[in-house]
């Protein structure tokens, strides 16, 4: 917090840097759900229509109802973002917003077509031919993809400034949008973040029914509620080291400063060890405790333990991150997560190829429900090593974060309104899922004509239930 509290920065920086993280780390707890869980109830769905499952038909359906009601969260406290990027830092998009301000028109029509083909998918159960709605709603995962890019696009530019010139008067000129979009760090965070969604949505949903697994409910319905997402978060598991390690070596070069605050590189040179946790003292540079690996960051950025890695020594401190020990804890917690997923991916793994059924091992069961709120966690913690690693910059190295800023009085009150705003949305959202989830318990896993959430039933002319 070094920098928030210097007595020449402005009183809003504070509260506005308040208010956008806490209201970013609400939306991104929904964001998984919104990109990948269409993936898994068309998954469901596919398998139901290929192999007449009713129980992973109604899976889907269920999915797709719970993929109704985050999708509506997500939209209200997305939209809450999309005003304060303009109300809290009037600097970023009154000076940029020429340039970056594409990515956001496409996440507009992103979302409006995902809103609209969810809706259609969720109204069309017993309304279409099977196929035909199964080939409707075929379109929302891609979609929900290209708003994730569009999002990812914007920020990978805050991160790796393109398509413009900066004129005598401080003003862009010479805008590229297209370049803007398509600029250096857009493929390393775009994987990474993809990757991320996957695996939380498929640990968060697994859980679920993990916890049934847990209690004996050993049915199909709760097989299947397991297997699938559970499979599609393993498989992104291995796949999100191989990107987090080449992020990690690609922001070496690119975002050295950002680098050496996740690691916690205090003096540049050779053969630097990899130190997990410890506390950084800003005072002198330095740190203790953690645990120290000799060589090994070296090694991770270049394959040797002779490559250079830049220090914080090596820009002024008032160049660094504003709190170097959140940066570096929230990367080895991410870091550490990440780690205990692929262990539990490959235990999960190898119990399957043995048996052929979900593991009835009461630990595997205990870490694969607890896998759930660890990757949000570990989500989290990503998105603070980002945004927090980049500080004192909102674009990098062009324009501070204390420039962008507004004037405006009064925001500790919006931030209030906003988590009371939140606190509710929280609170309903909970309980509509708990209320959803004690309904279909009380039915039969292949009909849900009782639930009030599930598909209608069928009528005929007169309109009476068939």
């Amino acid at each position: 917090m070094r920098d928030w509290l210097l007595s020449d920065q402005p009183a809003q920086l504070l509260p506005a840097r308040s208010q956008m993280a806490f209201t970013l780390m609400f939306h991104i707890i929904f964001v998984p759900l919104g990109v990948a869980l269409p993936a898994l109830m068309l998954i469901a769905n596919y398998k139901g229509l290929r192999r007449g499952d009713q129980v992973a038909l109604t899976l889907a359906r269920r999915w797709s109802h719970v993929a109704g009601l985050t999708f509506a969260v997500g939209a209200v406290s997305g939209t809450v973002l999309s005003f304060e990027m303009g109300l809290l830092w009037p600097g970023l998009t009154g000076v940029f917003g020429d340039v970056f301000g594409l990515p956001f028109m496409i996440e507009g029509i992103a979302f409006f077509l995902e809103a609209i083909l969810v809706a259609i998918y969720i109204y069309g159960w017993r309304r279409l031919k099977p196929w035909t709605h199964f080939w409707l709603g075929l379109p929302i995962p891609f979609i929900a993809i290209l708003g994730a890019f569009s999002i990812i696009a914007a920020n990978s530019w805050m991160n790796t400034p393109a398509g413009f010139t900066m004129g005598a008067d401080g003003l862009p000129t010479n805008i590229d949008p297209v370049a803007a979009i398509f600029t250096d760090a857009l493929p390393y965070e775009l994987s990474h973040f993809l990757l991320a969604m996957y695996m939380a949505a498929g640990f968060m949903v697994a859980s679920v029914y993990a916890v049934g697994w847990f209690k004996g409910r050993r049915d199909r319905y709760h097989r299947l509620g397991f297997l699938i997402p559970f499979t599609v978060a393993a498989i992104a598991t291995p796949l999100q080291f191989i990107a987090g390690d080449t992020i990690a070596r690609w922001l070496a070069g690119a975002q050295p400063v950002k680098f050496s605050a996740m690691e916690v590189v205090t003096q540049s040179g050779t053969d630097q060890p990899e130190i997990m946790f410890g506390r950084f003292d800003a005072a002198t540079n330095t740190v203790t405790g953690g645990l120290s690996i000799p060589g090994l960051n070296s090694i991770l950025v270049g394959f040797s333990t002779d490559t250079y890695v830049q220090g914080l020594n090596a820009v002024p401190a008032g160049d660094w991150p504003s709190n170097v020990n959140i940066v570096h804890w929230a990367f080895d917690i991410m870091v550490t997560i990440a780690s205990l997923l692929g262990v539990l991916a490959l235990w999960f793994a190898f119990l399957y190829w043995r048996k052929r059924e979900v593991p009835s091992n009461k630990l595997f069961l205990w870490c694969a429900i607890a896998a759930a709120p660890l990757t949000v966690l570990a989500v989290e913690s990503g998105w603070i090593v980002t945004e927090v690693g980049r500080q004192p910059w909102i674009v990098y190295n062009v324009m501070r974060t204390a420039q962008a800023v507004t004037h405006a009085e009064g925001i500790w009150i919006s931030f209030t309104v906003v988590v009371l705003l939140y606190a509710f949305l929280a609170t309903a959202t909970i309980t509509v899922l708990r209320v959803m989830a004690r309904r279909w318990r009380g039915t039969q896993h292949t009909d849900d004509t009782a639930a009030v959430y599930g598909p209608r039933p069928d009528l005929d002319r007169t309109g009476t239930a068939s």
